[in-house]
């Protein structure tokens, strides 16, 4: 019951979170080390510092044997003094050089995933919105916090460690050489046990954390979805079933964490268990040889503290594959979305728009499509003169703001043209075109801060005069200036302590205080009152005079004095003409306003 309820909870989730592919640790290890090149001298630094502490380290078994073989051996305090001093001193030596060691690694990692999240977030900017339709919120956030972060402990302690762990394996297998070679080689003949083990569970564990992953991000996803409408949620009294569908994915998440940690344990178990047979192996043969008087007891001593600090890096191998193989999975889903190309690709010699230019706007047969085949838009054709006002109607999904979409550039028409001032879109630079064309979107968004900063959205070329001009233009600053704070109020997030219809007035504001070329309007008056839209109304004519506007709108009485109404039906243009002109032909545009209008 429980896994049928697991699946149907991920049934609405997208799947393209799963497994990207087989990937290739020595490719996914290039590229996550290009990030550590800019930090070159401080790895270097590290890596010094490693090597002092870990030269600091390899001394003190043999200062140990030292003494054992000489004060002790010899039941004399002659030299005891001494090599308990510099047994000190390189004690002290290395936790003084290990403290700055950590503290430059550290640094090392963080301005790594600093760099890193910084190019996330720029190139998530950069992708067409076509992959935010795909892609929820929650799982993209997944990719610039959890993934990232998970990056952090690789960057920060394991890309130096690692590097100085195999010197150090080096630098105790040449000492133990040197010390006893047959000794020596008893010890070190268990170590192709390791790398069997450590190949057996290599892939398993790079399994269960790219799981893991997977199901971090279908938590944040559902998440996301569930706070985001919670209202809706309690309205509908949809919170034990919500809780029911959270529960299926959080016990998913929980299972494949499990295997996770299942794999580790036994391979750290395994290597534990190898380590000790290694022990065993040496005071067998060492001891033996000690009786044989092959070999001193200090030799021994110093063999077992060797072999410890052999086998310390290798059973820290599990929590180091924990740590790699966590990399490895999040940098997979990293380099998956750096290498997501925007499906709006910017010309290679972009034309600017003219500055003289009057807002001029030209449809030539477009065709567009967000799916393959299934056509949105089909043939459409219509220009729009500088300062004239065009609006758009027909029932919803006709098609109206996808026009709209296309006209900024948010899509790509698969056929056709599209022109803003007798320059395609596609030839056109995005800025420039954008600069050029100021929209209210039917789903208005405000950030956090101030309603100054939320009007000018801290471009500088918005001085405050402008933007609090703007606003009194829309009426929105009747509702400002009785607030506590005016323009200093802060805004909450997405704007929750306003209501629907001011939060319109402030995107109707904000895109006023741009001073566009052409201003478009997507049902910017669907959520305002009568007495707003009057007052819109009235300031519009003084603003839009000699600028262009395309006003999309499901209210009528909104559009009935615009110089000319564009019908679309079905993603084609059906009527074209002024408010009487189309009701005198008593046709699609007659038929709508008698359903609106009540046949009056």
């Amino acid at each position: 019951m429980a896994g049928a309820t697991a699946a149907a909870a991920a049934a609405h989730l997208p799947e393209d979170d799963e497994l990207v592919g087989r990937a290739y640790d020595a490719r996914l290890m290039r590229r996550l080390l290009r990030f550590v090149l800019p930090q070159r001298g401080l790895l270097l630094l590290s890596l010094g510092l490693l090597g002092v502490v870990s030269a600091a380290e390899l001394a003190q078994p043999y200062l140990l044997k030292l003494v054992i073989d000489g004060p002790v051996a010899s039941r004399t305090l002659r030299g005891l003094d001494l090599l308990a001093g510099a047994y000190a001193a390189v004690l002290a030596t290395e936790l003084f050089f290990r403290f700055f060691q950590v503290t430059v690694t550290e640094r090392i990692g963080q301005n790594v995933v600093f760099d890193l999240r910084t190019r996330l977030f720029a190139h998530l900017q950069t992708l067409s919105s076509s992959y935010f339709d795909r892609n929820p919120v929650g799982r993209l956030m997944t990719r610039v916090t959890t993934d990232v972060e998970s990056l952090s402990e690789f960057f920060s302690l394991e890309v130096v460690t690692i590097l100085v762990d195999f010197v150090k394996l080096a630098a105790i297998v040449a000492i133990l050489l040197w010390m006893n070679v047959r000794l020596a080689l008893v010890t070190l003949g268990i170590v192709p046990v390791l790398f069997i083990t450590s190949f057996y569970f290599r892939q398993r564990l790079r399994d269960c954390y790219r799981a893991v992953r997977t199901r971090i991000a279908r938590i944040n996803s559902a998440l996301q979805e569930a706070i985001s409408g919670m209202r809706v949620v309690q309205l509908f009294r949809r919170e034990r079933r919500q809780a029911e569908e959270f529960d299926a994915i959080n016990s998913d998440h929980r299972d494949a964490d499990m295997r996770s940690v299942l794999y580790d344990s036994a391979f750290s178990a395994a290597v534990e268990l190898v380590g000790t047979v290694a022990v065993g192996l040496i005071i067998w043969y060492g001891g033996g040889s000690i009786l044989r008087g092959a070999m001193t007891f200090g030799t021994l001593v110093a063999f077992l503290e060797y072999t410890n600090r052999f086998f310390v890096p290798i059973r820290d191998l599990s929590a180091k594959y924990s740590v790699l193989q966590s990399a490895m999975a999040s940098s997979e889903r990293i380099f998956a979305l750096l290498d997501t190309a925007s499906e709006i690709v910017p010309p290679g010699s972009p034309r600017p728009i003219p500055d003289d230019g009057g807002g001029a706007i030209e449809f030539r047969d477009v065709w567009f499509a967000y799916r393959p085949g299934e056509w949105v838009l089909r043939g459409i054709s219509f220009s729009i003169a500088p300062g004239e006002r065009v609006a758009l109607v027909g029932a919803t999904g006709a098609g109206k703001s996808s026009i709209i979409r296309l006209l900024i550039r948010l899509y790509d028409a698969q056929r056709g043209r599209i022109l803003v001032d007798g320059v395609d879109v596609r030839d056109a630079d995005l800025s420039s075109l954008r600069r050029r064309v100021g929209i209210v979107l039917q789903d208005h968004y405000l950030f956090q801060g101030t309603i100054e900063r939320n009007l000018t959205l801290g471009d500088p070329r918005i001085s405050p005069p402008k933007a609090r001009s703007a606003a009194a233009i829309s009426g929105a600053e009747g509702f400002i200036l009785a607030l506590p704070k005016g323009y200093e109020e802060e805004v909450r997030e997405r704007g929750s302590n306003f209501s629907v219809g001011q939060k319109q007035l402030l995107s109707f504001a904000r895109a006023l205080a741009y001073d566009p070329r052409i201003l478009v309007l997507d049902e910017a008056t669907s959520s305002v009152d009568s007495e707003t839209e009057s007052q819109i109304q009235k300031a519009m004519g003084r603003l839009l005079a000699g600028r262009t506007s395309v006003i999309v709108a499901h209210r009528l009485s909104t559009v009935a004095g615009c110089d000319r109404i564009i019908v679309i039906h079905h993603g084609e243009i059906r009527e074209e003409g002024t408010h009487s002109q189309l009701l005198q032909r008593g046709e699609l545009y007659a038929a709508l306003c008698r359903l609106q209008f009540g046949g009056s």
